[in-house]
């Protein structure tokens, strides 16, 4: 359930109510909106507690919330959620691109690809240095190292970066490197994984499993937020279903149905919903159109040579900057802004 109260209340009574809260053995997690203050009650459901709240100063309402996600709805925390990170916003007005390779090959490969991403307007380079893959002999990532080139590539160029965490015992190297942490759809349901994503001060960009439904995604990130970490990214990428033509199904649909059940970012992946590059473009702009705070595109400089075989999926470096120039277009049409020549020329702060 959730307790709300107007932004006036005293921080002194606030903190009575937490401790009632935590008088009855559950958790009290807050969140300031525009114009009240909403106190999230993680734990088993208690009718006296309940009681107890309806009758302190300062308290509006208490509201029961009967969805299994508590912190990721939208009844907890009305607003929209925006994370910042190093002067760029994830959630918010701006229309975010995070572009890269599927996997970090050399340092001289993700240092070109970096100069690339920024010089078409992106924010985010991503990389993978741990490749979660299908078959036990293919490609896995270079590794730390990798971690280490690709940061190194960020900080030269000015952009974020985003890598994926596949076990629990590389959360704190990755976070070391890395500025956003990212779960693939493999790991969506690695517990575990989730729980230790929870104790970190980085963000986390959750993908949709490739069979999850929305219910069993919110869930998934509600792991990340009880556990105190409230910068969680959801991504849509896709989901398996009996068309073969497509290496998944992009289900736009995801993005309109996540904004209103919850406050969250979500972004699309394009690339990894389709499978196929000549599809990227056009479903990346459709997911723009669909309310997506941003994007997330496979590039690389030799796509046919990849060291992970997707290459098939990849824009080359000319596809992605026009495709770049056209959101450029497209972003302010569904109240977003992007420009291109901004972003390209932008330091971090």
């Amino acid at each position: 359930m959730i307790a709300i109260t107007s932004n006036s209340v005293s921080e002194e009574r606030l903190q009575d109510i937490i401790r009632q809260v935590e008088k009855h053995g559950a958790t009290a997690h807050v969140s300031r909106g525009t114009d009240r203050t909403v106190i999230g009650i993680i734990g088993k459901f208690d009718p006296v507690l309940e009681e107890k709240l309806r009758a302190m100063k300062g308290v509006e309402n208490v509201i029961r919330i009967s969805k299994s996600y508590k912190l990721a709805s939208r009844d907890f925390h009305p607003d929209n959620t925006v994370i910042r990170i190093k002067g760029v916003e994830i959630g918010g007005e701006e229309l975010i691109v995070m572009g890269g390779p599927c996997a970090v090959e050399t340092p001289q490969q993700i240092d070109e690809i970096a100069r690339l991403v920024k010089a078409a307007g992106g924010q985010v380079l991503r990389g993978g240095a741990f490749k979660p893959r299908t078959g036990p002999y293919s490609f896995q990532g270079i590794g730390v190292e990798g971690l280490e080139w690709m940061a190194e590539a960020g900080s030269k160029h000015g952009l974020l970066t985003v890598t994926e965490v596949m076990t629990p015992e590389y959360v704190d190297i990755c976070a070391k490197y890395a500025d956003i942490l990212q779960v693939g759809t493999r790991n969506m349901q690695n517990f575990d994984l989730l729980r230790k994503l929870g104790t970190i001060d980085k963000p986390v960009l959750l993908k949709r499993g490739f069979s999850a439904t929305y219910e069993e995604w919110l869930n998934a990130a509600e792991y990340i937020l009880a556990g105190g970490n409230p910068n969680v990214i959801l991504c849509e990428r896709g989901i398996r279903t009996f068309e073969p033509y497509t290496r998944n199904t992009l289900d736009l649909a995801a993005i309109p149905v996540i904004r209103q059940l919850s406050h969250l970012p979500i972004i699309a992946d394009p690339s990894h919903g389709t499978g196929r590059r000549e599809l990227v473009a056009p479903m990346a702009k459709a997911a723009v159109a669909a309310g997506a705070d941003g994007l997330i595109i496979e590039m690389h400089t030799d796509p046919d040579n990849s060291m992970t075989g997707d290459g098939v999926q990849s824009l080359f470096p000319d596809q992605f900057a026009e495709l770049l120039r056209d959101l450029e277009k497209l972003a302010p049409l569904v109240g977003k802004r992007f420009d291109v020549q901004k972003q390209a020329a932008a330091a971090l702060g």
